[in-house]
């Protein structure tokens, strides 16, 4: 008997077992789909704009409710950021002209407050779905999207400038088509710290949750069902025991989010670490393993399998992955001409918009006042990467090259950065307030809390993509500590770490938004800063200087990327790429 099974074909005509994990798979594809479907009703439900509510209830028994309808905002806009990042940051890593546009545009765009796109984006969103909740549904969606993308969008883009070149040659010589050398090799190469980068945006979005379900733009306030609406409401009414019922269901929420989406992935993602020397131990996660026992993902594989070769076929067309050997120099100069002249006129259409309007409103002078203030910002900002960098490098390599600690940490740290620090501000509050420190230096802590995140998530990352051989050969030959740190480790998380340092930044300065500008109990307490101008402002209607403010803090982000971050970007290019 033993013997037949080893015969080719043997089982094949023996029916196919129903397993408990393929019960327990079906089972949660069902309650997904419910969900889902729950949660679309509410979102293009019917809207009056006149009647449009401008809280939410704050009975706790609501919370369940909100929380399905936050969480389903925030998968919207981090799906839109993977989509988002795979087309952007591709175009910029192997399109010369488009990387010149593309990145100082993502530079600009991630110096841009979430409350700037809300000003702009909420009256277009609202006129493009008349009469439904989904306009105000989509308003939110893209503001929590504009906390995501870019800090996804830099990582991807650093893993493919930063690719092995014997790769890069193996997939010319294979003759893959760009199509398949995309799929194949640049987001399995890339995936690692697009995975760590992802959960780091999915944090960041919930630090301004509540400033994109409730929305105060224009003189007007909208309010959607969610966690932060509901914790906007609470703070504003200062019924601290229901912020206390949010805190739990916002940790309830990070929890689970992190131990059935995050993990999962971070395990799954291990498959596809470059080098020759497999861990000793890699992360592992729970709902993987019972994904692996059923035959429910396998049977949904082959399924999809013909779709797959019918894109490969329909991309045919498209080319190759390959350079042309020969580009004619006529035709390099004519098409650099034309992306310039594009480029300038689009520049000079906006820049004839902005001084026409800031001239007839409150004139070029708020400009010294806006800058002044941005200064006062920027020394909050560096305070921020400064402390960060020295507290969280140790952290995140001592985390990220140890996969025990990893998966033991991973919880916590991903609780930690995915919590939203703006829940916890009535009580940080009311301690500066006993404490006597004022906001404009309790101010640096409540921004820290939103951005230094980005540097422990990217070292992590950093560290863990450390090839296992390279590591053993420095145990091999004896090499002391510091040796490992100044051979190896700093080298190896240099361009993580430029990432993590540069989406810090940007994150600090839109922190300050919500961070130099807090209210609770009806009162409100204001620092001295760039944050709390664009704030004032946007909640005012005043779109003048919302445009100022947004130009000065653009100008200063830009400014400080291209002296000094972009220097280091080519730097672990050039030098400290694996």
């Amino acid at each position: 008997m033993t013997l037949l099974r080893l015969l080719p074909g043997a089982g094949t005509l023996q029916r196919a077992r129903f397993r408990w994990a393929d019960l327990l798979v079906a089972a949660t594809i069902a309650v997904v789909f419910y969900l889902v479907i729950r949660v679309s009703l509410g979102a293009t439900a019917p809207l009056d704009l006149g009647n449009a509510p401008s809280s939410v209830s704050t009975e706790p028994s609501n919370l369940p409710y909100y929380a399905l309808r936050s969480l389903a905002r925030m998968f919207a806009a981090l799906l839109a950021s993977v989509v988002f990042t795979f087309v952007v940051a591709t175009a910029a890593a192997r399109l010369p002209r488009a990387e010149k546009i593309i990145l100082p545009a993502l530079d600009i765009l991630q110096s841009v407050p979430i409350l700037g796109f809300l000003s702009v984006t909420v009256t277009g969103f609202l006129s493009l779905f008349p009469g439904s909740q989904l306009g105000l549904e989509a308003a939110s969606v893209f503001a929590i999207f504009t906390s995501q993308a870019w800090n996804m969008a830099f990582a991807f883009h650093a893993s493919l400038v930063s690719q092995p070149k014997e790769l890069d040659e193996a997939a010319r010589l294979m003759r893959l088509t760009k199509w398949q050398r995309f799929w194949r090799l640049d987001v399995p190469s890339g995936l690692i710290p697009l995975v760590w980068n992802g959960m780091m945006s999915f944090g960041g979005g919930w630090f301004f949750l509540a400033a994109s379900e409730a929305i105060s733009v224009n003189g007007s306030s909208f309010a959607l069902p969610g966690v932060g609406a509901y914790v906007a409401a609470a703070v504003e009414e200062g019924e601290l025991a229901n912020v206390g019922w949010a805190i739990l269901t916002m940790a309830v929420m990070v929890l689970g989010v992190n131990f059935l989406f995050w993990r999962p992935l971070v395990a799954w993602a291990e498959k596809f670490r470059q080098e020759d020397t497999a861990a000793a131990e890699r992360p592992r996660s729970l709902v993987l393993s019972v994904l692996a026992h059923s035959s429910i993902p396998r049977g949904l594989g082959r399924a999809l399998e013909p779709i797959g070769r019918t894109l490969d076929s329909a991309m045919r067309p498209f080319g190759v992955a390959d350079y042309p050997l020969v580009v004619p120099a006529a035709r390099r100069r004519a098409g650099d001409v034309a992306v310039t002249v594009l480029v300038a006129a689009a520049m000079a259409y906006g820049a004839y918009w902005a001084y026409d309007f800031i001239a007839s409103t409150v004139g070029f002078g708020e400009f010294g006042q806006a800058f002044g203030l941005g200064l006062i910002t920027l020394l909050r900002v560096l305070a921020i990467i400064v402390l960060g960098t020295i507290v969280w490098v140790p952290v995140g390599v001592w985390i990220g090259m140890n996969p025990r600690i990893s998966r033991l940490a991973q919880p916590v740290v991903q609780m930690l950065a995915s919590f939203p620090a703006n829940f916890l501000f009535p009580f940080a509050i009311a301690f500066f307030v006993a404490a006597d420190i004022p906001l404009d230096i309790g101010g640096i802590a409540l921004m820290a809390l939103g951005s230094q995140w980005y540097i422990l998530f990217n070292v992590i990352a950093g560290a863990s993509a450390i090839p296992t051989d390279l590591r053993q050969a420095m145990d091999s030959f004896g090499v002391t500590r510091v040796q490992r740190w100044r051979r190896l480790i700093l080298p190896a998380i240099f361009p993580a770490f430029v990432t993590g340092g540069v989406t810090a930044a940007g994150g600090a300065w839109n922190a300050s938004i919500v961070s130099e500008v807090v209210s609770y109990n009806h009162d409100t307490l204001t620092a001295t800063g760039l944050g709390a101008y664009i704030a004032q402002a946007t909640s005012s209607g005043d779109m003048a200087r919302v445009l100022i403010g947004v130009i000065v803090m653009s100008a200063f982000v830009v400014g400080i990327n291209r002296l000094f971050w972009r220097r280091l970007y080519a730097l672990a290019e050039s030098r400290f790429s694996l």
